[in-house]
């Protein structure tokens, strides 16, 4: 089973969009994938409800937000949404379930103190410290031509791990999201763009653990 976590503590920072999506790529791929929501706010879940059932399954599994257990066996899949304020055993638990950690963070200072924060606490977990996670940043809701987006490329800069791609600031995010959509389930020629942003996403995914 190959396990992604989607995790940042700071509200709003675009985990659900990221986490459906890369849901939603593995289904297309037909791969038997699991969605699993451990925010309270359900959002993911909520999302699932909205899926229509010609797209691709994507399934989730009952999850006790005090203890994230396995998911059930003949999964290949798992993409794991987190909370806001994620720490301490929620994230030592989540960790244990993960091969892969992506961090996403938006173009704005607090989301950037926020990151650098939790980035910090990652790097002591032991997951993590034992070369059993590995950690790559995402940026999220990137509009190339301002100030903030010229931020966040130091930002990025002055971290030591891997940054794999700035994802556009587009509707096609809130429209496919409101559908129960993602963009691996429209036309290619609406998404063209934005799966280019993806590729490099969808490259590390595939990587073997430590590469």
């Amino acid at each position: 089973m190959k396990a992604f976590l989607v995790a940042n503590p700071k509200g709003g920072s675009g985990k659900s969009t990221l986490a459906t999506n890369l849901a939603g790529y593995f289904a297309c791929l037909h791969h038997s994938v699991m969605l699993g929501d451990t925010d309270r706010q359900h959002s993911s879940r909520d999302w699932l409800a909205l899926r229509p059932p010609e797209c691709p399954a994507i399934r989730t599994w009952e999850i006790d937000h005090d203890d994230v257990a396995r998911p059930p066996k003949g999964v290949c899949h798992v993409v794991l949404d987190t909370p806001a304020g994620l720490h301490g055993k929620l994230l030592e638990k989540v960790l244990k379930l993960s091969a892969r950690v992506l961090v996403p963070v938006q173009p704005s200072t607090f989301d950037m103190l926020a990151t650098r924060r939790f980035l910090d606490q990652l790097q002591g977990e032991k997951a993590v410290r034992k070369g059993r996670a590995d950690i790559a940043v995402i940026g999220m809701r990137v509009d190339a031509r301002t100030r903030a987006a010229a931020d966040l490329e130091r930002f990025f800069e002055s971290l030591e791990l891997p940054v794999l791609t700035c994802l556009r600031d587009t509707q096609l995010y809130v429209q496919a999201t409101a559908a129960g959509l993602t963009l691996f389930d429209l036309p290619r020629s609406r998404t063209e763009r934005d799966l280019a942003q993806w590729q490099p996403i969808l490259d590390w995914i595939d990587l073997q653990p430590g590469q």
